[in-house]
């Protein structure tokens, strides 16, 4: 059962519809679920997302005192949910049609009715932006990417250039609105927008005349296959494009005069979006598209995307914080193009502003630092790969490379002298084979209960003050059990219970285990070393090439 579903009995809601039912936080119907056993069970929905009757919510809310009376709005939104299902962007247009007078065939009469009755209370713009709301909400839980999410949104309208009053905003991609009726709210500004959705083209076209607002045309169809606006070139065109699409009708379109920057592959439906954002753009005006952040760096988009820099149309590459986007949690990026002033020309701006956020909150200011901004010269960027992604950029400009040099070379220095101390004193011993006359085997010793073994069966220990283990485990290190524990096929096999150590007191022992306790931490000791010198030659080969080091004197 979907989140848009409903029981036999009536109307599924969510947490957060619960929340709103009781005039309460989200976090104290999570608690409710928790502290209370009567709390209705789960009637649909997923684990991460339950849905629960109304009916049986009202009545535990009435019991425990916790309700309120539920208002016509939430009466009216559970009966569409309960209607229409997955298809509530159409029963939205449809409610939007009846407060617009239009005739609306398909809304059910009960529905209509309590649309009408609202309507003599509410002012229909607020009814409508109020389902909105409740609608997006919906669309953010489920993580449907159906339609623009309003952390985008409000990223769009932030970096959003000014525009004079006499300019055309365009969205080709507008779902049910959500960017083009919100971005550049400057007066007398007109709006265009497509979609391929016919339900959320007419539900954004009717919102937008009960928001009163003439100046928006809004048409149906397949902006990249069917073109509705050929001649139309606006000042900023806003871009939220279904991503990952590659049934986008490339065959098609080869041969079409919007791939000016070059013909983009099936898998890069992303950058043919784009381009046809691209191709609306007048001279001197400016695209923002929210992209998937693996656009930046994918090998298939390495020619457009050096295009879009060398020509100077890339201005500013934003990497917005993780959940920002509706669907996923993964970080989404905004891309702010400009077309040069005279047409196929060139612009003479030389860096791409590159800005990172990916560590700030969703719902976090969207003031970028001075450390999460870098401006990045063109040049740099035309390498094999034309990587746009922020965070590469602005690591190797913002990272302390004398200070983290000193560091590592401190670091690596106290460990050398550490070694040096490690380093057990080995006098001469009596010479090769003078161990191999009295031993035993370590079978043998656990049979008389002076060992035991770890819980992976393997490596065996003292269980006894008999026995010392760093003793007992050095000579099962040595090369005559290493050849014990290698079988003829050449593998080797660890097989401690063959191995044989040699006979002598546990003071003698104890020397032995010292010297091999010191080996073992010195071996210790040299990978670190190891790591410590490769992370100072890495550190140190970048910072120079970058000129953030020197050579000495």
């Amino acid at each position: 059962m979907t989140d848009n579903a409903a029981s036999p009995d009536g109307p599924l809601v969510t947490g957060s519809e619960i929340a709103r039912l009781a005039g309460v936080t989200r976090a104290a119907v999570s608690n409710w679920r928790r502290r209370y056993e009567d709390f209705p069970s789960p009637a649909g929905g997923a684990a991460n997302s339950p849905l629960y009757a109304l009916a049986d919510v009202q009545k535990w809310l009435t019991k425990q005192h916790k309700g309120q009376a539920v208002s016509p709005e939430v009466e009216l939104w559970q009966a569409l949910r309960a209607a229409y299902g997955e298809q509530l962007v159409a029963g939205l247009a449809e409610v939007a049609g009846e407060l617009a007078g239009e005739d609306s065939p398909g809304l059910p009469e009960e529905i209509a009715g309590r649309v009408r009755t609202l309507a003599r209370t509410e002012a229909p713009v607020d009814l409508v932006n109020a389902l909105t709301e409740r609608f997006m909400d919906s669309a953010r839980r489920t993580g449907s990417d159906q339609v623009t999410s309003e952390r985008v949104a409000r990223a769009v309208r932030y970096f959003a250039p000014e525009l004079p009053t006499d300019a055309t905003v365009f969205d080709p991609a507008c779902g049910i609105g959500v960017l083009l009726l919100t971005v550049a709210a400057e007066a007398g500004v007109s709006r265009r927008g497509q979609e391929l959705d016919a339900d959320s083209a007419r539900f954004a076209q009717l919102r937008a005349g009960l928001m009163g607002r003439p100046d928006v045309r809004v048409v149906a169809g397949d902006s990249l296959r069917a073109d509705a606006w050929p001649g139309l070139k606006a000042q900023l065109v806003v871009c939220d494009p279904p991503a990952g699409v590659t049934e986008w009708g490339r065959e098609e379109l080869l041969l079409d005069s919007r791939w000016e920057l070059g013909t983009p592959s099936k898998a890069e439906g992303d950058l043919a979006w784009l381009q046809h954002a691209y191709a609306h753009t007048a001279p001197g005006g400016n695209v923002l598209m929210v992209m998937p952040a693996s656009v930046a760096y994918r090998k298939a988009g390495r020619r457009i995307r050096a295009e879009l820099v060398r020509r100077g149309i890339m201005r500013q590459v934003v990497a917005l914080p993780p959940g920002t986007a509706t669907s996923h949690a993964l970080p989404v990026h905004l891309w702010c193009l400009r077309r040069p002033e005279t047409a196929g020309g060139t612009d003479t701006h030389h860096t791409v502003r590159m800005v990172d956020l990916t560590g700030n909150s969703p719902d976090g200011p969207l003031d970028p630092r001075p450390d999460q901004i870098a401006n990045v010269p063109l040049v740099e960027l035309l390498d094999d790969t034309v990587d746009l992604t922020p965070g590469s950029h602005l690591r190797a400009r913002y990272r302390d490379y004398p200070g983290e040099y000193a560091a590592l070379r401190r670091e690596l220095t106290d460990e050398l002298r550490r070694l040096a101390a490690l380093l057990p004193q080995l006098p001469p011993g009596e010479g090769p084979g003078s161990l191999d006359g009295a031993t035993t085997s370590v079978a043998d010793l656990a049979r008389a209960g002076l060992v035991t073994y770890t819980s992976t069966g393997q490596e065996p220990v003292s269980a006894s003050e008999q026995l010392d283990t760093d003793y007992l485990n050095g000579f099962l290190r040595s090369p005559a059990n290493a050849r014990r524990s290698t079988s003829t096929s050449g593998t080797h096999r660890l097989d401690t219970k063959g191995a044989r150590i040699p006979r002598m007191g546990i003071d003698e022992q104890r020397r032995y285990g010292s010297a091999f306790r010191a080996l073992s931490a010195f071996e210790e000791g040299m990978r670190k070393v190891d790591e410590l010198s490769r992370q100072l030659a890495e550190l140190a080969r970048e910072g120079l090439a970058a000129g953030a080091l020197a050579p000495g004197e």
